[in-house]
């Protein structure tokens, strides 16, 4: 399992990426993705909503169990990847690209993020 390095993770096991104007990309890891197993739904939250770091903001349901989804900042919903709703499989394939989840407006981050070397040594 290989995270990417410039990413940063909480230990919900979602990634963010650096905020490119206020606004960072969300996903879950693959070590996540595997844990879950084939991913069959996703609920995302919707544009517009307002998220908080670490409650729940949406849903994977994969054909083991069903797992929440956790935001890992704070902020407002600017984006939900659609292709993700209409092919949750993308998860599994590309979780660090095409299966990303949603972009928010990070308004504040928690300091519990993780580096990618530290996530790895979490994850296991």
């Amino acid at each position: 399992m290989s995270n990417p390095q410039q990413l940063r993770y909480s230990k919900e096991h979602e990634w963010l990426s650096a905020a490119d104007d206020g606004v960072s990309t969300v996903g879950i890891t693959e070590h996540a993705a595997n844990a879950l197993g084939d991913v069959v739904y996703v609920q995302l939250p919707e544009v517009g909503d307002t998220v908080t770091a670490g409650e729940t903001c949406g849903e994977l349901e994969s054909t083991k169990s069903v797992s929440d989804l956790y935001s890992p900042v704070t902020g407002e919903v600017v984006a939900a990847n659609q292709d993700v709703v209409e092919d949750p499989s993308l998860v599994n394939s590309a979780p660090f690209e095409g299966g990303w989840l949603f972009k928010v407006r990070v308004s504040d981050e928690p300091g519990d993020l993780l580096s990618a070397d530290e996530y790895t040594d979490f994850a296991g």
